[in-house]
């Protein structure tokens, strides 16, 4: 591997990179690369899947054999920016084992494949980065592995996915209903033709899935973490927010309880005007972390796009020069929390016919509005009826938490009691 010499007289890396894709964020990456000639890394190699289109490249850059690529010795990184989740991990994997560094964006590809990342990684000493994945332009991934400990981390919040976040925004600010605010995402490139990825809340619960190793140490498949995405949510929803001084977001979080276990899921939620996340606007992204003795730290930047995705991995190809690598602390040296399902959450839900709602499964009542012809109730479930039932999703039925959901067990005893005193018993 080349060295470069900085004016410290100290060496650095020589990066050789094979790109993979060359679509936003291939060429973002490589126009961003061309103007930092200061990082001392050179594409050599574009792999492609469609020979014939015209890009803005050299054309000898560009190939559709990937052994070019992979069997490249001169090559020491392989940075892959496709969108096909099983072919862009047979490239990663193909490329820490012949001893290459791998950086990558595809986010369903390592939430899908991230045990088998994982040993890669431990059994070819080869850094894979992923900065790009999660948030884009935030430096999250990096923050959370090497900045907070496990112990001190109390909640993680989020907002990941810019469409939905895109969509909410213009059903709020625009009165604009949920097909209408899609169509316009569309339009504005935010959203893809066939949105369900994001719409239906997969894009938010991939990137948990990542997000998650990072902070807890918790590997987990995206499947069995309970998510939603936006695309029950009414106007009327919206119009209720409204009148309780709310907003709603599709919010991805992570809560440790009282007894040292991870609650984690991806819901629509009701927000705050005064919560951090309020503020995340449009096609914005943004992360709210609380630990033990910084409080809360607000992390906010574009989650999509050519430049800001490509900047994350640009960080991620700087960061090897010195052969920076996540360590996974959390996972490798410390004892991983579980996830629980044994709590219970505060929730809205609204709904055309009360026959689809099981109002028996609720811990209690607190609101309900049946008069109207979208009728709704405000009140307490544990969370296992979520995880095991699918009614809250089915037959135009919304469901959107409260600004502070999670109500563990303890607290739930001491209501009780309280409105047990309440009533004279």
């Amino acid at each position: 591997m080349g060295k470069a010499v900085n004016n410290n007289g100290q060496y650095h890396k020589k990066l050789t990179i094979g790109l993979f894709g060359f679509g936003v964020v291939g060429e973002g990456l490589y126009k961003a690369l061309q103007q930092t000639s200061s990082l001392n890394a050179t594409i050599k190699k574009v792999c492609i899947k469609h020979a014939g289109k015209k890009r803005n490249a050299p054309e000898e850059l560009f190939t559709t054999d990937k052994n070019e690529l992979l069997n490249d010795k001169e090559i020491n990184v392989i940075v892959e920016v496709i969108n096909e989740s099983q072919p862009a991990f047979e490239i990663v994997s193909t490329a820490l084992l012949n001893g290459k560094h791998a950086v990558s964006a595809s986010k369903k590809m390592i939430a899908e494949h991230l045990p088998k990342l994982l040993e890669l990684q431990k059994k070819t000493g080869r850094s894979f980065l992923c900065e790009a994945a999660a948030c884009a332009s935030i430096p999250v991934i990096r923050n959370l592995e090497e900045y907070y400990d496990n112990d001190l981390l109390h909640s993680l919040k989020a907002i990941v996915n810019g469409s939905t976040n895109f969509i909410l925004t213009k059903m709020f600010e625009d009165n604009l209903s949920f097909k209408d605010a899609l169509l316009l995402a569309q339009q504005l490139g935010f959203a893809e033709s066939d949105p369900s990825l994001d719409v239906d809340g997969w894009d938010a619960v991939n990137k948990w899935t990542i997000l998650l190793a990072h902070a807890y140490g918790i590997v987990e498949y995206p499947d069995n973490i309970l998510f939603n995405g936006i695309q029950n949510i009414q106007l009327s929803d919206a119009l209720v927010a409204k009148e309780k001084h709310y907003d709603i977001k599709l919010v991805a979080q992570a809560k440790k309880l009282l007894n040292g276990e991870i609650a984690a899921f991806v819901l629509p939620q009701f927000v705050k005007h005064d919560d951090h996340l309020s503020f995340v606007k449009n096609e914005y992204n943004g992360v709210v972390i609380e630990s033990s003795f910084a409080d809360k730290q607000f992390f906010y930047g574009k989650g999509a796009g050519s430049f800001p995705t490509a900047s994350a991995v640009l960080s991620d190809i700087s960061a090897l020069r010195y052969d920076y690598r996540y360590e996974y602390k959390k996972l490798y040296h410390h004892i991983v929390p579980e996830l629980s399902n044994n709590f219970y959450i505060k929730t809205y839900v609204s709904f055309d016919d009360w026959q689809y709602i099981p109002k028996e499964k609720f811990e209690w009542i607190e609101e309900w509005h049946a008069e109207a012809e979208r009728k709704y109730l405000v009140g307490v479930l544990p969370f296992s009826e979520l995880k095991n039932n699918s009614w809250w999703k089915e037959n135009n039925t919304s469901l959107i938490l409260s600004p502070e959901p999670v109500i563990e067990d303890v607290e739930i005893r001491k209501l009780k009691k309280k409105s047990l005193e309440l009533a004279g018993v």
